[in-house]
């Protein structure tokens, strides 16, 4: 069973069909999709270091703009540690340049949250809760984080979390994936957000 229809138990079958069929990813399943981001804004200026430094991880990226064209590959897979685990690539293209978002999702099966490591190797960690709105759609925000130094990791104080509120939802009309990903820290406010579209890959 995907860990997403896990999580989300009987709201699953809240969930539009479509957004069902794409979160329904077994062992060994794989959902790719290609789009365009409408737009991708970033917060101060002076965060362009912290996000310049993050590209090596896979997780971070300074480059901004309109009209981006974007891929997501979700692989889900029985890992090493016998737990089923979902990795998520994220790809924005920026010309020739090609920037990731990436992540690595399993269950938590004692607290029912879903354990999302981001990056590559692994920077952040977060835990994941997903709610379900009555038109269909889901929603995803990000709760507790820990740094990730190889095999430690830290408790991140509040103030240096970034939280991210992500929106998915089908589109009937045009036939289409629609998301809006907002990531906001207590203090600064707006660090990175994108908004756009894709449809599954035939």
């Amino acid at each position: 069973m995907s860990i997403y229809r896990t999580v989300l138990g009987e709201n699953f079958k809240r969930l539009h069909p479509m957004l069902q069929k794409r979160y329904d990813l077994a062992d060994g399943s794989v959902f790719e999709a290609t789009g365009t981001m409408k737009e991708i804004k970033g917060g101060p200026k002076w965060l362009y270091p912290l996000f310049k430094i993050g590209v090596k991880w896979k997780l971070l990226f300074p480059e901004r703009g309109k009209n981006i064209p974007f891929s997501i590959k979700n692989t889900a897979y029985l890992g090493s540690n016998g737990e089923s685990q979902i990795h998520w690539e994220r790809i924005f293209h920026f010309g020739s340049t090609k920037r990731y978002f990436n992540a690595l999702m399993s269950l938590d099966e004692k607290r029912i949250v879903i354990k999302d490591y981001l990056g590559e190797p692994s920077l952040i960690y977060s835990d994941l809760a997903f709610d379900v709105s009555d038109d269909g759609s889901l929603t995803i925000h990000s709760l507790n984080q820990r740094l990730v130094l190889g095999k430690v990791e830290l408790q991140l104080p509040k103030l240096f979390h970034g939280l991210a509120t992500v929106t998915e939802r089908y589109d009937e009309a045009d036939a289409i994936y629609r998301i809006n990903v907002i990531v906001r820290n207590p203090l600064i406010g707006h660090v990175f957000s994108y908004e756009g579209e894709f449809v599954q890959d035939a």
